[in-house]
């Protein structure tokens, strides 16, 4: 969840790590820091509890600290409470060694608990204090070279791990390690640069290098060399980045998150382009043949967050079109129940990054045990990218705002799309069922861009949920998939407890908490479900509940029993949550900004969740 970055070359170093820890701040921090080597001097360190405005004001945007050689972090605390004793770098005793790092050290204690016999002292409660230590102790035991100690710290370490470090004896380097959280390193024009996440850098390279799992690089002022764990130099490919750096700007919205929402009908037209070709969904760029699809017994979606939402969703959708019994497992659950795996189903991952951590460890269990893999992702060479049997690369671009909107749409058009196939390869839907179907997903853009240009209602509805202390979001089959998202959006970005219910269950204890003025959303897109639904809003109404409705233009009698109706265009059933999210999203973006929060970046959340 922390950020990264680093710089080396013949400009000041301080204001780029400013600039890059800026493009990172969607990712959630609590304390930032610096470290600047200016030529063969001591390594000055700079560190802030808070924002990184107070890192800036400390540093005058970077202008008082001096050097062309450094490296950055912004912090969420996983050990510790946020300090600027807790805030990276961490030194070792006698600052021979700094260094910042991602990621979750397991055996940190024993690790600590070995270091304190060999005379170290600490300063921090972190993990990351132990590893620049670790790394000292090695270098100092073997009089070897940065890649020596860093090999020897490595198989010391569990856990995981993006580490950049910088030796008192080696001037104008900085040395990488990565062990399952995300790092690229780029170059241009005599300089070299590294970070957790492409925007820290785009401003600057598209040239990038992807370091593998276990392996240890070495930046100079534009070259970058890179060692495998026995420390022998290997060879990587140069990679260019192909995203328009405007893509990480706000273009005149007031939030990243509303941009994106209005990015959505286009990610969602790019990712069905990317697989629908004259009217035919090819699945050879995801690298699935129909062999594949018609072997396939039994399928696992495991995700986390929203993508486990795009799961649930797509339970209803690939069992009703293809007849395959499907599962959907929450990633931070998957491996430690002991999963019983058909040899012969499919695990789908579903991750925006890639790189969270729980889908990867639950990825890496299904590979272990045989079983095929197909990742969902929207980052181009991610871990969950490189390590699944098969990869859907989701065409939403780079996603700022914590809070998911367009990656989300476009992981649901990955699941549509699959269960179309796969209802096509196994017989399960006839020709013109397919067609019908691939054209149906072709008109969902536009549909989405109707319904975010009738935004005004939702705000006006919204402004005046901003005192809410509870909401409910009701629906049944799909449509409580969809109270799923909503109820996350509401509670992550405008801290209203809310919560979603199948419609059906709230009778069984949790209709005692409707009052007067509780606000009841129903969701109610699926009509063979539309009675019951509507069955389950009066009761909801007869003990006080204020209710929305959020259903499809024709159903004009629920404005007999909601107080305020949202509709949004008619698709088929299979695929009315790419429409009807979007209502919801804005809700949870309009309350927030009613409350006055601070919509891209909730309290206590990162966008990146790379540890357990």
């Amino acid at each position: 969840m922390c950020g990264i970055v680093g710089f080396t070359g013949a400009r000041q170093a301080a204001p780029i790590l400013l600039d890059g820890l800026a493009k990172l701040e969607y990712r959630g921090y609590d304390s930032a820091g610096m470290a600047v080597r200016d030529g063969d001097g001591k390594i000055e360190v700079v560190k802030a509890k808070g924002r990184l405005s107070a890192l800036a004001e400390k540093t005058n945007n970077g202008q008082s600290l001096a050097g062309t050689c450094g490296i950055g972090h912004t912090r969420w605390a996983t050990h510790g409470e946020p300090s600027e004793d807790n805030a990276h770098p961490h030194c070792s005793d006698d600052g021979n060694v700094v260094a910042v790092h991602n990621g979750i050290i397991e055996n940190y204690q024993e690790l600590k608990d070995k270091l304190l016999r060999k005379g170290y002292q600490f300063y921090s409660s972190t993990d990351t204090e132990v590893a620049v230590k670790l790394i000292d102790y090695y270098y100092k035991k073997y009089l070897g070279t940065p890649v020596d100690a860093i090999n020897h710290a490595m198989v010391r370490i569990r856990g995981s791990y993006a580490l950049a470090v910088m030796f008192m004896a080696y001037p104008g380097e900085i040395y990488v390690a990565r062990k399952d959280s995300p790092m690229i390193l780029g170059i241009e024009d005599g300089e070299s640069y590294l970070a957790s996440d492409v925007p820290a850098i785009l401003k600057y390279t598209r040239n990038v290098y992807y370091i593998g799992n276990m392996e240890i690089g070495r930046l100079e002022k534009g070259r970058v060399t890179f060692y495998n764990l026995d420390g022998d130099e290997i060879e990587k490919e140069l990679t260019e980045i192909e995203w328009d750096a405007e893509a990480a700007e706000k273009a005149g919205f007031e939030h990243f998150m509303m941009k994106e929402i209005h990015e959505q009908p286009k990610a969602v037209e790019d990712t069905i382009r990317s697989v629908v070709k004259d009217g035919t969904i090819d699945f050879s760029g995801v690298g699935m043949t129909e062999e594949d699809m018609r072997g396939i017994r039994q399928i696992y979606i495991v995700a986390c967050g929203s993508a486990y939402h795009v799961g649930v969703a797509a339970q209803y959708v690939i069992e009703d079109m293809a007849k395959i019994p499907v599962r959907v497992e929450l990633a931070s659950e998957f491996r430690y129940r002991h999963p019983l795996l058909d040899p012969e189903g499919l695990v789908v991952v579903i991750s925006q990054s890639g790189e969270t951590a729980d889908s990867l460890a639950a990825l890496r269990e299904a590979k272990s045990r045989g079983i095929k893999t197909l990742g969902i992702v929207n980052v181009v060479g991610s871990s969950i990218a490189r390590e699944a049997d098969n990869v859907f690369y989701t065409l939403a671009g780079p996603e700022i705002a914590v809070a998911t909107t367009k990656a989300y749409s476009t992981q649901l058009i990955a699941c549509y799309a699959l269960a179309v196939q796969l209802a096509k390869v196994r017989g399960e839907i006839d020709d013109s069922q397919y067609a019908y179907y691939v054209a149906e997903l072709e008109t969902l853009p536009e549909k989405m861009q109707r319904i975010i240009g009738d935004k005004e209602r939702i705000q006006w509805f919204a402004a005046k949920q901003a005192a809410a202390k509870d909401i409910f979001f009701i629906g049944r089959g799909i449509d409580y998939a969809i109270s799923l998202e909503g109820s996350l959006k509401m509670k992550e970005i405008s801290y209203i407890h809310s919560e979603a219910y199948a419609a059906g269950e709230l009778k069984h204890g949790t209709i005692s908490l409707i009052e007067n003025g509780t606000l009841v959303i129903g969701v109610l897109t699926q009509q063979e479900l539309y009675e019951k639904t509507v069955s389950n809003m009066v009761e909801c109404k007869s003990r006080g509940a204020y209710l929305m409705g959020l259903t499809t233009y024709g159903n004009y009698n629920i404005e007999d029993t909601a107080d305020f109706v949202v509709y949004v265009p008619k698709t088929d059933p299979h695929f009315a949550t790419s429409l009807a999210v979007i209502p919801l999203q804005l809700m949870g973006y309009y309350v927030s900004v009613a409350k006055g929060l601070d919509v891209d970046k909730p309290r206590n959340l990162a966008k990146s969740v790379t540890v357990e």
